[in-house]
């Protein structure tokens, strides 16, 4: 990923991804979602959180999915615009639904709740016939995660076909885990996933995904060689929660700790910090990747809602901690 550039000398885009947009409803704090008297609305989803994130660093970004013609399919496609993503490549259906997910956040011992109501979403009929492949790879890299794959046997068909398609071209492949065990079982995400890893230049995974799915565990340098040995990736990168993040590229080991942060919402913040890796990968600085996303995802932690509003100057603040105070 340190020269995506040379199969094509001015790609359109610097980042493109495909995946499934959400709409997400959730409570306010301290509220059951069993007894909700209103539900705050975000679009989310996590590639098109990542293309977000990139936008607001400046990045040439497109998100790619299939949505139905209906007022939530549209107001999908605004947020995209309003953040700055090209959404000119989704698919619109006459038929179909958009997925859609409930939060209900909680406090200790309570954890947050999830409940998804996303089967049979138009995304789920996704089809290789309906992407327009030249426009999507017309990029320097494509983001792709271990969610879309569990959606159906076509998602499935498609991930693998676009990571296949984007190595032939010469276009660099992202690819985060990100295993969402309400979606199919752990047994199954690793078969599907293995031959995905193997098409990656650069793996994001978190530590408990290489356990539960690669029975990989020890310590975490240990961690990174075995998910390297795994997947062929040039550069590997495993987060470690609150113990920030660790990195392996061309033999040389980074440590990024975690920002301490107030947090008001936790989901996206792994969407968040996937975004400030790519953007140093791009510019062939993994370390200053870690760094950003390290950054972009204590923002994130900071937000309502799945997608990080910021831009770099915030970001470069959050990382040499000028962060805080009033700014008047």
């Amino acid at each position: 990923m340190a020269d995506a550039t040379a199969a094509d000398p001015s790609p359109t885009f610097d980042v493109t991804s495909l995946g499934e947009a959400l709409v997400r409803l959730s409570v306010p704090a301290g509220t059951r979602l069993s007894n909700a008297a209103r539900l705050d609305v975000h679009v989310a989803g996590a590639e098109s959180n990542v293309c977000a994130a990139l936008a607001g660093l400046g990045r040439r970004s497109a998100f790619v999915t299939r949505l139905p013609h209906n007022p939530l399919g549209d107001l999908v496609v605004r947020r995209l615009r309003e953040w700055g993503v090209d959404p000119s490549g989704i698919v619109r259906a006459d038929q179909g639904r958009v997925g859609t997910y409930f939060v209900e956040f909680a406090a200790p011992p309570l954890p947050i709740r999830v409940t998804y109501d996303r089967a049979d979403s138009a995304c789920t009929r996704f089809t290789s016939g309906e992407v327009d492949w030249e426009w999507m790879l017309d990029t320097r890299a494509l983001h792709l995660t271990g969610i879309t794959p569990a959606l159906s046997p076509s998602c499935r068909e498609l991930v693998g076909e676009a990571a296949d398609r984007a190595r032939e071209r010469g276009v660099q492949v992202s690819f985060d885990v990100n295993h969402r065990a309400q979606l199919w079982s752990d047994h199954a995400a690793a078969e599907a996933l293995r031959p995905l890893l193997r098409a990656a230049d650069l793996l994001l995974c978190k530590r408990d995904d290489a356990e539960r799915l690669f029975g990989i565990s020890g310590a975490p340098e240990r961690m990174l060689d075995e998910l390297q040995d795994l997947s062929g990736a040039v550069h590997v990168v495993m987060s470690l929660g609150e113990e920030g993040a660790l990195a392996r590229s061309e033999g040389r080991t980074y440590h990024q700790p975690a920002i301490p942060v107030t947090v008001v919402d936790r989901i996206g913040a792994g969407d968040a910090f996937a975004a400030g890796v790519i953007d140093g990968v791009l510019d062939g600085d993994l370390e200053a990747g870690l760094a950003t996303g390290t950054a972009l995802a204590a923002l994130a932690l900071t937000q309502h809602g799945d997608v990080v509003v910021t831009d770099r100057a915030e970001v470069d603040a959050a990382r040499h901690g000028l962060s805080g105070g009033v700014h008047r």
